[in-house]
């Protein structure tokens, strides 16, 4: 069982407002956009988020029953802050892993602590370059299907 809900609403009410402002620029934590599922309205959840070849992990110390887990699964994608720059990630994958061998040692203690061995496994979404021969074959394309 990873961290209590009744943790999890305190941190939502009140961490995260204050994590927020600087999540997105400390090694190891980040932001994750992401639009609700039922409100369809965009939000911004602070996280422990930690590269990997092609994409980026994120622990789950909520549990996959976090309502930012449900709707980055139900979307397939979002946008994770980091470093200071913004990452557009793709293909959510949840993951159990007891032993929590992807942390570095003092997250994987943290969440051992806190019985916490799911993440999410995201690639990044390798957007494809228009150039102008590609661009007008799309507006030809698009002409055609009109006439």
């Amino acid at each position: 069982m990873p961290a209590p809900r009744s943790m999890a609403r305190f941190n939502k009410r009140f961490t995260n407002r204050l994590s927020l402002r600087i999540a997105g620029y400390l090694p190891g934590f980040a932001i994750v956009s992401h639009i609700g599922r039922k409100s369809g309205r965009t939000y911004r959840t602070p996280v422990n988020a930690f590269r990997t070849d092609g994409g980026y992990i994120i622990a789950l110390t909520y549990g996959a029953e976090s309502d930012w887990v449900k709707n980055v699964m139900a979307a397939g994608s979002c946008e994770l802050q980091t470093s200071g720059r913004r990452v557009r990630l793709c293909d959510p994958q949840i993951v159990t892993d007891e032993t929590k061998s992807w942390a570095l040692l003092p997250v994987r203690f943290i969440l051992s602590r806190i019985n916490a061995p799911q993440y999410m496994r995201l690639s990044v979404e390798h957007r494809r370059s228009v150039t102008a021969g590609t661009a007008r074959s799309t507006l030809e394309q698009k002409e055609t299907s009109r006439a």
